[in-house]
């Protein structure tokens, strides 16, 4: 073999098609044993490889298409394929031979000619298939009908309406039945491939056919398995036993050598236990699932990689596969940084208070390794364990103080921002370590770690000291720090002035911070905030301490789960670049059909109380005619009325491009004159027998601030024009 693809060597060199074209012709004159024409092909074959152009050679290699050599027929079908498509003009020369290829006596000869015919999707050529396809479709030979079948998927491609018309659906169901196990696995390909599609048919199994295709499991190949598995997701079991008794024949896949094969095993193996009820054998299940996943690690990195993202979406939703096999996921120091970030998500998922303190101790080492990427995890992987595990907190606070003092800029950074989250999910418990927090002040560059410090320095106002000087010091670039800080300041200047409203420099900071926030800043989300905090300072500075230091919900680790009915649609797609990316494949391949769990009288409750109905594509009426009774037609509905203008709902805020009395929406000018707005402000506070600025010594005296109008003063409500922008 080696030998001959030296040989073949000599071929990959660039030639002219006049060249091509004259050996050709001399060929034909004498070339008894078919040596020259065999060579010039090889040599045509090698430019395509090459990426050359050889199209214009097209009627001179149909020529031949006659010679009685399979070789040169491979070669002649495999330059029809790259270029019969682009040359729909001249293809009518290779149909006759096409034809006479298909009732050859040879069974590949009859095989190579129908796979070559649906590589063309030109509609002479599928005209011309139609009929030989669906004889070999019933062919003696079992080569020639599992080639047939791939081919339907083809065709099916190429023009849907017609394959239909064709009874090819049908003649593939029937090939379900056939007694060779290739052939069944490639019509269970080529209905997949049918059924994925957005505007194909549905295709579903009964009981009866996903027996049968279970025994062909034994006899098929790698590919063909893994077709015959992933069929096994359009079979709906109808009792708790249907699902209990295939559950055991699918186990047996787990020990398959194929990474493929087994990880499209324990797809089938989750889709069914949403069926079951026996939580004994459910249990030996996923017991069983164990094994295979921590094989699936000793493989490459790439490898590893698929396992371990598909491992993350399988222990969100069965936890007790992999709950003892924690240090399988340590990371070594030759993974890559892609797996090792990978492992330590699964690390965290897989935490708790029995081994709390070994992963504590590895993610600890990983917090003192070189890459910066990989550490900051580490870090913050620290942090989400002390929420987690209650028990762990104590020993988690420890090592992220440990982590402060080697004074790594990265580090500190990271493990004030886990802190921060750690004071919310355990309140009063640790803020004895802020002043060491305090003394890392000067090291925060980044804007997620100097949002975590100020509000950290803000809701403890109370127990720091100089918690005034800290702010005023951070105040002093206010307008040059990125938003999120700049939030941050805002709500925590608020926050100091309400815990310390007696001190002048709170109330000077608070000032100059809401005065720079409603006039200065152009972001809209903080000039709101500052108006917003204005206004409840003026008006009761009692209430708005309730508002702003209101009791904060705890943390928890909710946040980090996957909605129930989103992961149970992902675990459908285990082993595929879905599982990967961890959204469906509708939402990244164009014209793929979701997949979701089917209801049925044997789906778990709760399985049956996060489904996700999926919608498929209503196509336009074609000529496909089904025999019988039609379905009975909706009566046409006439169109609703519309509702009277005086129903319509009112915008809340006029803008200034608004008329007078435009559809009678809207009282008033409407011009949004700026007097209007003042003179309401003014009333309102007119309207007041105590002055809001009375008890602030003037701290916001002289500002008026313009707002909206309040929602009491205009017609209707708002639900009708949201309702209108939701579709």
């Amino acid at each position: 073999m080696s030998g001959q693809t030296g040989q073949d060597a000599k071929f990959f060199q660039r030639g002219k098609i006049q060249e091509f074209r004259a050996e050709l012709q001399a060929a034909e004159a004498k070339d008894k044993k078919f040596m020259k024409r065999r060579t010039v092909l090889k040599k045509i074959v090698a430019n395509i490889t090459m990426g050359n152009d050889m199209s214009a050679l097209f009627p001179d290699v149909v020529q031949c298409l006659g010679t009685p050599v399979n070789e040169i027929k491979k070669m002649v079908y495999l330059f029809l394929m790259s270029y019969g498509k682009a040359k729909a003009d001249q293809i009518h020369l290779a149909i006759p031979k096409f034809l006479e290829d298909c009732n050859n006596h040879d069974p590949l000869i009859r095989a190579l000619a129908i796979r070559t015919m649906s590589y063309i999707p030109i509609p002479v050529v599928t005209e011309a298939l139609t009929d030989q396809l669906r004889h070999c479709l019933k062919d003696r030979d079992p080569y020639v009908r599992k080639t047939a079948a791939i081919c339907v998927a083809k065709v099916y491609t190429a023009d849907p309406r017609k394959a239909e018309k064709a009874g090819f659906v049908e003649m593939l169901r029937d090939l379900m039945l056939d007694p060779n196990a290739t052939v069944i696995s490639n019509a269970v390909a080529a209905l997949s491939e049918i059924g994925d599609r957005q505007d194909g048919v549905i295709f579903k199994l009964n009981l009866t056919i996903a027996n049968k295709l279970l025994a062909a499991i034994a006899e098929s190949s790698e590919w063909g398995q893994i077709y015959i598995l992933d069929s096994l997701l359009r079979y709906v079991p109808e009792k708790h036993s249907d699902a209990e008794l295939m559950a055991e024949r699918v186990v047996v896949q787990l020990q398959h050598a194929n990474s493929a094969v087994v990880l499209t095993a324990i797809k089938v193996l989750l889709y069914l236990m949403n069926y079951m009820e026996n939580r004994r054998l459910m249990d030996y299940i996923c017991k069983k699932m164990g094994p295979p996943l921590v094989t699936l690690l000793s493989s490459g990195p790439e490898v590893q990689y698929v396992a371990l993202r598909n491992i993350l979406l399988i222990i969100q939703r069965r936890p007790s596969v992999l709950k003892n096999d924690v240090k399988v996921f340590f990371c070594k120091y030759n993974d890559p940084i892609y797996v090792k970030l990978a492992k330590l998500e699964i690390m965290y998922r897989l935490a708790r208070e029995e081994n709390s303190r070994e992963v504590l101790a590895e993610l600890q080492e990983y917090a003192s390794e070189v890459d910066v990427d990989f550490v900051r995890k580490a870090v913050r992987s620290i942090g989400r364990l002390a929420i987690k595990v209650e028990p762990a907190a104590d020993d988690c606070i420890q090592a992220l103080l440990e982590l402060i003092e080697t004074k790594v800029t990265y580090v500190v950074q990271e493990a004030i921002i886990v802190i921060k989250d750690i004071f919310r999910r355990y309140p009063g418990k640790y803020e004895g370590i802020i002043p060491k927090l305090c003394e890392n002040l000067d090291a925060l560059d980044e804007p997620e770690a100097k949002a975590a410090m100020i509000w950290i320095v803000g809701q403890f106002a109370d127990r720091i000291d100089n918690a005034d000087e800290l702010l005023d010091d951070l105040v002093y670039a206010f307008l040059d720090e990125a938003v999120e800080v700049q939030l941050a300041l805002l709500t925590a200047s608020v926050k100091l002035f309400i815990h310390k409203s007696t001190s002048s420099r709170a109330k000077e900071l608070v000032h100059k911070v809401l005065k720079w926030a409603t006039e200065d800043i152009d972001n809209p989300d903080l000039r709101d905030r500052g108006f917003m905090y204005w206004r409840l300072l003026a008006v009761n500075p009692r209430v708005a301490g309730e508002i702003v230091l209101a009791e904060k919900p705890a943390i928890t680790t909710d946040a980090d789960r996957m909605d129930r009915g989103a992961l149970d649609q992902l675990l459908l797609h285990t082993g595929t670049l879905g599982s990967i990316y961890h959204k469906n494949p509708e939402t990244f391949i164009r014209n793929a059909a979701g997949r979701a769990l089917a209801d049925s009288p044997a789906l778990n409750a709760n399985s049956r109380a996060v489904l996700v109905p999926l919608a498929r594509i209503q196509l336009p009426s074609t000529g496909v005619s089904i025999p019988g009774p039609g379905p009975v037609e909706p009566h046409e509905r006439k169109p609703s009325p519309p509702p009277p203008a005086a129903a319509k709902p009112a915008p809340p805020i006029p803008s200034d491009d608004d008329h007078d009395g435009d559809d009678g929406e809207y009282e008033g000018d409407g011009d949004g004159d700026d007097e209007d707005e003042a003179m309401h402000v003014k009333g309102a506070a007119e309207g007041t027998d105590v002055d809001p600025y009375a008890d602030l010594d003037n701290a916001f005296g002289g500002y008026v601030a313009d707002g909206p109008r309040p929602m009491g003063t205009l017609t209707g409500k708002r639900g009708g024009d949201d309702d209108d922008l939701l579709f």
